[in-house]
């Protein structure tokens, strides 16, 4: 008979007989399967493809057709869309649905399909404005409860609002909905959106971009709608997306050119999932080995050879990495088609359930590859045993290779000059592929740092000297756990401080134009009679609240001008609108009476709370409107403190803009004055004019990054997982000291205190040299991730409570867990 059938047979039966060790190996081999199978499922399932959102896009439509903003220029191509909105093209005229229907053909048919935003209070939701009972919109919603609307004020909503059939909707401005339907999306469960056939639509004054709100329809055309023809619509001023086009092989078939970070990238999490799996199993295969090694110097004893028991011992790698990536596979496929629309009810998409099959089996192998790995060395030592020794009960000697070491602090070297150089480079792929090459030095430096840290030992107490002591004279099965130790505390440390650091350079990158706790109400286009009706109803609304006026900045022609500004705050370009006001909205925004920067104000010079944007005590500003000519203005400035560190922004005296050629007229309000969490004022200033906005500065959120602790959470189970693997190991080689320690009248507890010892020294060690690995890497990733362009600091943040918890609190909990562990005084065979 073949020797791997037999092989097989033996690691089923060994694996059967030691349950408890098996198991912990297939959690090992298998968790990483599970949770990347589980990912890519969950992301396969969430990525709606074009093709398979055709009905929810178009419905029974041959295509879509919609309205491009005046002035732009638009080139729609199977590679991409082009479009700028200089006006440097020609206007095109506004087309109407006549118009359209010619340029499409004869026998098209179109319908509404108008996208925009429903002002309810001072909440903006999205609106569709169509009819939802025309055939061609057949597939795109599913009405789950009453009836689709039939008349005017009549829509349906989405589920997502949780109103029923027969409540109203208050537009600001209009009369109200009632609700007569509730409908779902197909893939969208979490949409807010209101649909019906005569919606107060609210404009948008926002950058266009293509597909976003406008004025559209659904075209039903005799011959399909092709990229042959999309030019001429494009000229037209029509942005198209249609069903051939989507089905067109050029549309979607585009091989995407190779990105080499993305497969750095992924290569690194190749190796690093491989690398952390093997260093993590192999303590627990070493385990196997131990308690096996009578059987197999027996089957050497009867005539096996080196290779056969080699295969015996890969064996055990090949069934249970088997095991573990073939149920691992099938749990991620689980999770994460289970997963999808859960995930999407809380933002996203859920298509119907997907499984990306060659990532997926790829993951799978890598997974029956790791076990095959963790088993290698193990395999060689058993191969190499002395059959005679083990079966005498004499413990196997341990050879170290005088190279090693070196080949260590080479790749170690190599890789700090690698991560050097990484740093400078965009994108953190390559600093992460610089450290595997630290991690790889550290792996195969470890056994020399075992051996160095063990010769202090003899200054320590009797418990943690044998302890380490053991862990040295067994250096192969206390590297790889250290090993693994250290590779975890690495990864987190560096992920830690990069992430902590990105999240610090945001919290910096936050500003705001006014202080916080500050209440703004801006109002539209509206005449006087309705702002002082407005600002009388806000002073009703804030009895004994002192509101500071605003100005607008109007041309000859009547039409609105914002005075705006860019200036670069933490390295990332800031857009700022110039306040125009008087002294009492000065002190509101400075939070105390300045007489310097009011004495400038005064004079007619503009007060600057940024320093970068003063330039010889100029403040360079655009004048910018969506119906006029935009100017450029260079006025007096001077800088001043603001009332907040985050503040920025500039406040214009009405005198210095009337002088610039501008009317002024007051449309704003400011005050000092934070609103309630139920407050209604929004509503009841809307029920004046629908064309106001309340604004309420909240101030930076300080909020703790989050990924920290669940980073540390993982840590927390492979670092204790794999430091008890590795202390049972040790219990069972530490026998014979066991027993003389008991013979010599050492009390039970001693011997938890000797098995603490070893996972104080196992986990401290790697968690120790992790840290310094991880913090070389975590301070050359906080370059790619917080700046912003040339000439930009990088953000450097260190989290040092999190540090603390993974380098000191998993070893102490780790050598805590270890306490725990049952210890029975062993019987030891002695030859005398």
């Amino acid at each position: 008979m073949s020797a791997v059938p037999v092989a097989l047979r033996i690691a089923r039966r060994t694996a059967w007989r030691a349950r408890g060790r098996s198991a912990l190996i297939m959690v090992m081999i298998g968790l990483p399967v599970l949770a990347i199978t589980a990912v890519l499922t969950l992301n396969a399932t969430m990525n709606v493809s074009p093709r398979e959102g055709l009905v929810a896009e178009f419905g029974a439509a041959d295509a879509r057709l919609m309205r491009v903003p005046d002035g732009t220029v638009l080139r729609q191509r199977p590679n991409g869309t082009s479009w700028s909105t200089g006006g440097d093209g020609a206007t095109a005229p506004g087309r109407s649905a006549a118009e359209v229907g010619a340029l499409l053909g004869p026998g098209t048919r179109l319908i509404p399909f108008d996208t925009g935003v429903l002002q309810l209070g001072g909440e903006r939701v999205e609106a569709l404005r169509t009819d939802l009972r025309d055939p061609l919109t057949k597939g795109m919603w599913t009405l789950s409860e009453g009836r689709l609307p039939a008349a005017a004020r009549e829509a349906v909503v989405t589920s997502a609002f949780g109103l029923r059939p027969g409540d109203q909707l208050r537009p600001s401005g209009a009369a109200p909905l009632t609700v007569v339907g509730v409908v779902e999306h197909p893939f969208r469960p979490s949409l807010r959106q209101v649909v019906g056939p005569d919606l107060p639509l609210a404009s948008v004054e926002e950058f266009w971009s293509p597909g976003e709100h406008g004025t559209g329809w659904l075209a039903d055309t005799a011959a399909p709608v092709s990229w042959t023809g999309v030019s001429a619509l494009n000229g037209a001023g029509l942005y198209v997306t249609s069903r051939a086009m989507m089905t067109d092989p050029r549309s979607w078939a585009r091989a995407p050119a190779s990105d080499v970070q993305n497969t750095v990238g992924v290569g690194t999490m190749v190796i690093m999932v491989v690398l952390e799996t093997v260093l993590l199993a192999g303590p627990a295969f070493a385990v196997g080995l131990r308690r096996r090694r009578r059987e197999l110097a027996e089957i050497a004893a009867q005539g096996g050879s080196a290779a056969q028991l080699r295969t015996i011992v890969l064996a055990d790698g090949l069934v249970l990495g088997g095991a573990a990536a073939f149920v691992a596979t099938v749990l991620g496929i689980g999770a994460g088609t289970l997963g999808a629309p859960i995930v999407a009810r809380w933002g996203g998409t859920s298509g119907p359930p997907e499984v990306p099959w060659p990532p997926v089996l790829a993951v799978a192998a890598l997974g029956l590859l790791a076990g095959i790995v963790a088993a290698l060395v193990p395999a060689v030592q058993a191969a190499r045993q002395n059959s005679a020794a083990v079966l005498a009960g004499r413990a196997p000697a341990v050879a170290d290779r005088p190279g090693w070491p070196l080949v260590g602090a080479a790749l170690v070297l190599a890789g700090l000059a690698a991560t050097v150089v990484a740093r400078r480079q965009p994108g953190s792929a390559w600093v992460l592929a610089s450290a595997v090459l630290v991690l790889l030095g550290l792996v195969v430096l470890t056994p020399w740092l075992v051996r160095a840290t063990g010769r202090p030992a003899a200054r320590l107490r009797l418990p943690l000297r044998l302890s380490v002591r053991d862990a040295v004279r067994h250096r192969s099965r206390t590297a790889s756990a250290v090993a693994a130790v250290m590779a975890v505390t690495a990864a987190v440390v560096a992920l830690g401080i990069g992430a902590y650091s990105e999240y610090m350079d945001q919290r910096n990158a936050y500003t705001s134009a006014r202080p916080t706790g500050m209440l703004a109400i801006w109002a539209g286009n509206i005449g006087d009679p309705a702002w002082s009706r407005l600002r009388a109803e806000a002073a009703r609304q804030l009895p004994g609240v002192p509101l500071a006026a605003g100005y607008q900045a109007r041309d000859a022609q009547g039409h609105r001008y914002a005075l705006r500004y860019t200036v670069r705050w933490n390295g990332i370009r800031t857009r700022r609108t110039a306040a125009i006001g008087d002294q009492s909205l000065l002190t509101l925004l400075q939070g105390r009476h300045d007489p310097r920067a009011a004495a400038a104000l005064a004079s007619g010079k503009a007060v600057v709370f940024d320093a970068a944007a003063l330039r010889d005590g100029k403040l360079a500003l655009r004048a910018s409107s969506t119906s006029g000519p935009a100017r450029r203005l260079d006025v007096p400035a001077v800088l001043a403190t603001p009332a907040d560190e985050h503040q920025g922004g500039a406040l214009l005296p009405r005198a210095l803009v009337e002088q610039a050629g501008f009317a002024t007229a007051e449309r704003q309000l400011y005050a000092m004055y934070r609103p309630s969490a139920g407050s209604t004022l929004g509503r009841d200033l809307a029920k004046v004019t629908p064309r106001v906005t309340v604004a309420s500065e909240e101030g930076y959120r300080n909020v703790p990054e989050p990924g920290l602790w669940g980073w540390l959470g993982g840590a927390l189970v492979l670092v204790v997982g794999g430091t008890l693997t590795a202390t049972r190991l040790a219990a069972a080689d530490m026998r014979p000291e066991q027993a003389t320690m008991v013979a010599i009248g050492a009390p039970p507890r001693m011997m938890r205190v000797l098995v603490a010892g070893q996972a104080l020294y196992i986990a401290g060690l790697g968690a120790l040299v992790g840290l310094l690995a991880g913090t070389v890497t975590g301070l050359a990733l906080t370059r790619p991730m917080t700046t912003h362009g040339a000439g930009d600091p990088a953000t450097i943040a260190i989290p040092w409570p999190f540090l603390l918890a993974v380098v000191v609190g998993l070893p102490v909990l780790a050598s805590a867990a270890a306490l725990l562990t049952r210890t029975r005084p062993p019987l030891v065979r002695r030859l005398l």
